[in-house]
């Protein structure tokens, strides 16, 4: 059944290690999506434990989202699903997911960008401009939607349904917790100012047909924003204290 030789277990957190060896035996996809899972008599066997010890090992990997157990059929591999992927994220959420998704964008977007730049058509250009200049007249949550919609328009531009998806799935995972964020970025004239001229450089860049330049602008957008937040968790750790 795809399951490599194991040796016996007899260490006291017994169901960690169950739970270890069929994980790894999932992720190298010696067991694969959808495929199913020997029974629990035979895990029992395979790895000379009880059955509690098999049970709590399949419930740990049901609560990762890499097995499903379906009633009368027994335990299935799960096929990839971006939805389950991105509800357990959230319940995960932190500020250091916050801070390690945006050092994914860091390193996705300035190459998306010059896609965009490359492969834009009027339509694309026309729906970044709009969210654009949304951004200079919405307020709060408004503000941050325009913001979503601009570089979700960008990836959509790129003409690379991956990149689209992978955007999608990043923005929706930090885009609630950004909303305080968004709001004191509104509340500061000079900074909102300044966040509007990155996306109109940004956007001109990509309108020309410039990758590199745009690229470029990209990353120092990011940064800027990037060093905002943590002065913004700064001063709201800060603010708790008191």
């Amino acid at each position: 059944m795809g399951l490599l030789r194991v040796e016996k277990i007899s260490t006291k957190k017994v169901s960690e290690r169950v739970e270890e060896h069929l994980e790894a035996s999932i992720r190298s996809h010696k067991f694969q999506p959808g495929e199913k899972l020997p029974s629990v008599r035979e895990l029992c066997d395979l790895f000379g434990v009880g059955r509690s010890a098999v049970r709590d090992a399949i419930t740990s990997l049901k609560g990762k989202g890499l097995v499903e157990t379906r009633q009368g059929e027994g335990t299935y591999v799960c096929r990839f699903d971006t939805a389950k992927l991105l509800h357990q994220f959230l319940l995960l959420s932190n500020q250091q997911s916050i801070e390690e998704l945006f050092q994914v964008r860091e390193i996705l977007e300035p190459g998306m960008v010059k896609l965009a730049a490359q492969r834009r058509t009027s339509e694309d250009l026309q729906a970044m401009e709009l969210a654009m200049n949304e951004m200079k007249t919405k307020e709060g949550e408004g503000h941050e939607q325009s913001d979503y919609k601009f570089h979700l328009h960008i990836a959509e531009a790129s003409g690379n349904q991956i990149l689209y998806r992978l955007m999608d799935f990043i923005s929706s995972s930090i885009k609630q917790s950004m909303v305080e964020f968004h709001c004191s970025i509104v509340s500061d004239p000079l900074i909102l100012e300044e966040v509007i001229e990155q996306h109109a450089l940004i956007f001109e860049k990509i309108k020309a047909g410039e990758a590199e330049p745009s690229s470029e602008a990209m990353l120092n957008h990011l940064e800027f924003v990037r060093n905002l937040m943590r002065k913004y968790d700064q001063e709201k750790s800060l603010d708790i204290g008191k």
